[in-house]
């Protein structure tokens, strides 16, 4: 056995080898001796079969496995050769070649290797933070916004027509050709017009009717309306309304306060500060995830330079292009589909953002140890599970897709990058308050 080992760059390593043909004969000799030794063959005591009728029965699968433990000796003998730690090693060796010759077999692998990154000081290049404002009248706005939602709806003494925001007590029933349809029908009905509850044009056509006053009107369901026999149809509902409610306006007092700080103690002022908080810490996630996070992200891979596993590219190549592929009609990927050189031609548009995002993650990564930054596995589930449920999925159900999908690894990167972000981020904010408050007693 011939074996080459050539280190291409720091990332990734290229193996040529002659395996000679009884070089795998003498493999599949020792390899059918050793299963002579267990299998049971009619006709034979048991471990007692002749080796070539295990060979016969065996078949293909010997040298198979012949050469697979031949390529195993070649990876293994590369490694020595080259000094690789089997933990750098990324995934499986690609083979690019392997051609069965009658004296010898031709074999090329590829080996990926994990960067080594010189982890410096980057505290340059993570951008300042600076907190975020709050004004007054944002701070009114939102306690206005709260009032009303706790402000009760009551029935309106005054005689005029429905209006938007107004709570419509109304019987309906719909028809469909002139003939009522299944789940069409209530009384007594609540709707807040407005709240887009109903089907396109019907909240529309009810705004100005009064008390008492019965109407028909016509609307047309969606056409990916869940109910496939009413899926685009016109259909006609007749509507007699009841009541109309309009919110009760509420005192913006201490009374209020108490209620919505769930405080016996709580007053305005007290609620004003919470609010500003609030509406301060929302601004700064704000500004985290649309800006500095990818700022952050953006600096780091321009800072850092080093030789990428071409393997890691390529794979993230193809997530990307199938992904791409999702968001085109049939006709593009029909025409796809007939032109080999058009879907080359897609990847190379989109290896540069591959590697970019590959190069990232391997900062990250490298950081995130430097840091002391982790993710366990009991706080990945958990925000599975929260997220599955607030978007009124099945946790369960979500978190086995994602274990075939094998996206659990990506999942927790993606948590470490963001908590990774954040801390850098925090630690210049500190500072930055700190340098604050420090000028600020120099100029008293």
């Amino acid at each position: 056995m011939e074996v080459t080992a050539k280190k291409i760059d720091n990332a990734n390593v290229v193996i040529e080898a002659t395996i000679a043909k009884n070089d795998i004969d003498g493999r599949v000799d020792k390899i059918a001796k050793q299963a002579a030794k267990q299998m049971k063959i009619d006709g034979f005591r048991p471990g007692k079969a002749p080796v070539s009728v295990v060979k016969k029965r065996l078949g293909d699968r010997l040298v198979q496995d012949a050469e697979a433990e031949a390529l195993r000796e070649v990876l293994n003998t590369a490694s020595k050769e080259l000094e690789l730690d089997a933990e750098k090693i990324i995934g499986e060796p690609a083979v690019t070649k392997f051609d069965r010759g009658e004296e010898a077999i031709e074999v090329e692998l590829k080996l990926s290797l994990k960067p080594e990154i010189e982890i410096e000081d980057i505290s340059d290049i993570v951008p300042e933070v600076k907190t975020p404002r709050v004004t007054k009248k944002e701070v009114e706005e939102r306690i206005q916004e709260l009032a009303e939602a706790q402000a009760p709806f009551e029935s309106i003494e005054e005689d005029r027509g429905l209006e938007n925001g107004d709570l419509a007590v109304f019987d309906f029933e719909g028809f469909l050709d002139g003939e009522p349809f299944e789940g069409g029908k209530a009384e007594n009905f609540e709707l807040r017009i407005g709240s887009g509850q109903f089907i396109p044009g019907f909240e529309e056509q009810m705004v100005g009717m009064k008390k008492g006053e019965e109407k028909s009107i016509k609307v047309t369901f969606p056409e990916d309306y869940r109910n496939k026999d009413l899926a685009g149809k016109e259909v006609e509902f007749k509507i007699k309304l009841h009541d109309i409610k309009a919110k009760k306006d509420v005192e913006i007092d201490d009374e209020l306060a108490k209620k919505l700080l769930g405080d016996e103690n709580g007053t305005l002022e007290k609620l004003e500060k919470e609010v500003k908080e609030q509406i301060r810490s929302e601004k700064m996630t704000k500004l985290y995830n649309d800006e500095l996070k990818p700022k952050l992200v953006e600096a780091l891979v321009e800072k850092f330079e080093f030789d990428l596993p071409e393997s890691v590219v390529s794979q993230e190549v193809e997530l990307a292009l199938r992904n791409k592929v999702q968001q085109m009609n049939e006709e593009e990927i029909a025409e796809l589909r007939e032109n080999e050189e058009k879907v080359n031609e897609l990847r190379e548009e989109l290896r540069a953002d591959a590697a970019k995002s590959v190069k990232a993650t391997f900062i990250v990564d490298a950081l995130a140890k430097k840091e002391g930054v982790e993710v366990n596995d009991q706080e990945m589930m958990q925000t599975i599970f929260y997220e599955a449920m607030s978007m009124g999925q099945d946790p369960q159900q979500t978190l086995e897709y994602y274990k075939k999908q094998n996206l659990l690894p990506a999942i927790k990167m993606a948590m470490i990058e963001d908590r990774l972000l954040t801390k850098l981020l925090n630690d210049k904010n500190e500072k930055s308050k700190d340098k604050e408050e420090n000028t600020e007693k120099e100029e008293a």
